[in-house]
């Protein structure tokens, strides 16, 4: 037998299976087989290396597990309007029975430019007073609004931060569409990408003013929440998972992408849990990089007994000492901002425990 030709195994076991991931040699490759022929493509996807023996046929379309990309099982090439991209593909022979692949014949990858995605630019700080978001996680029908303590308290701490000469920005939960996690890290870790992959495959989605916020734009951002049966709200829910894509940038590259920035809570509820709910927005923020002032957040309950919401209502709206916090809350997060945006982040920040912080250590 020719040296450059590697036996796979039994042309009839290996036909069993329409796609699948094996090897040869030093290589891996995604081997098809439909209507008795066989197929051999390089297994890494070309967008980030999702494992296409792993993934699915569509015709004669080898699709990657993890974003879908799609390449011909046998010539390699990208979809129809996608044919600039093409991934090695290597001939494949049968023989007295015997699957036969040469990888040292195959052909030459190659990755048709892609415009990034806006958020994949630089993280640069522009010049300028401190930048403080307000992010309201607050749900209900905008045709029909209603009064909401957790805004109200939100909208005195951004009226506080604009008579200190801070931008402001609000952004409403509710008024964004944006789709719930799909679980990219759940495939891989590399799988769960920044710019998020939901983001870049989908321009309807509009996380992106959440991701503009927190990564490029601001220096503070204060959150408000309802307490909903003892935890924060299901909007913010569906936003923290969606922020894995930010703290995954550590494991997978050990690139921290929130620098001397800062987080502040506001936490209103007709029923009690406080201390649970500030205590997995600390955890969560912490996580991504972010640093609290002294007191970093605000909240007001009147306890599991009091459901006459018409009174938690009034009781938040005409308290002076409530609004009066959110007002010191903000003041509190923007003097630690001013200290932070004066010193100079290391240029190096190391989070340890995560595979990339390992591989680099290793490799040293």
């Amino acid at each position: 037998m020719d040296d450059d030709w590697i036996d796979l195994g039994s042309a009839d076991t290996l036909a069993a299976r329409s796609l699948q991931r094996h090897r040869a040699g030093h290589l891996e490759i995604a081997l098809t087989c439909t209507n008795g022929q066989f197929g051999a493509i390089h297994n890494n996807c070309n967008h980030v290396g999702g494992p296409l023996g792993e993934g699915t046929l569509d015709g004669d379309y080898v699709v990657c597990p993890w974003h879908q990309w799609k390449f011909h099982r046998v010539t390699g090439i990208g979809e129809p309007g996608f044919e600039a991209d093409r991934v090695p593909s290597y001939p494949v022979k049968v023989e007295a029975g015997r699957v036969l692949v040469n990888v040292k014949s195959g052909t030459a990858r190659h990755r048709a430019p892609h415009k990034p995605h806006p958020l994949a630019r630089p993280i640069l700080r522009a010049e300028g007073p401190v930048r403080v978001a307000g992010i309201s996680t607050t749900a209900m029908d905008p045709k029909a609004p209603r009064y909401s303590g957790s805004d109200d308290l939100l909208a005195s701490s951004l009226a506080a931060a604009a008579e200190q000469g801070c931008e402001t920005r609000l952004i409403k939960l509710n008024d964004l569409k944006f789709r719930s996690c799909e679980g990219y890290y759940s495939k891989a870790a590399r799988a769960c990408t920044w710019p998020c992959s939901v983001t870049q495959m989908d321009p309807k989605d509009e996380l992106d003013a959440i991701y503009e916020a927190l990564v490029h734009w601001a220096d503070v951002i204060i959150l408000s929440t309802p307490i909903r049966w003892g935890q924060a709200s299901a909007l913010y829910f569906r936003m923290a998972e969606r922020l894995n894509c930010i703290q995954n940038q550590v494991t997978t590259h050990n690139r921290v992408m929130i620098r001397n920035k800062v987080a502040a809570f506001i936490i209103v509820g007709g029923q009690d849990n406080v201390q649970g709910v500030a205590g997995q927005l600390l955890g969560f923020f912490a996580e991504l990089g972010f640093h609290f002032p002294q007191f970093p957040y605000i909240a007001h309950s009147r306890g599991w007994s009091a459901e006459d919401m018409e009174n938690n209502v009034r009781d938040v709206r005409d308290s002076k000492d409530l609004h009066d916090g959110a007002a010191e809350l903000a003041r509190r997060s923007i003097e630690l901002s001013e200290r932070l945006l004066r010193t100079i982040p290391p240029e190096h920040l190391e989070r340890g425990g995560r595979k990339a912080h390992a591989e680099r250590k290793r490799s040293g």
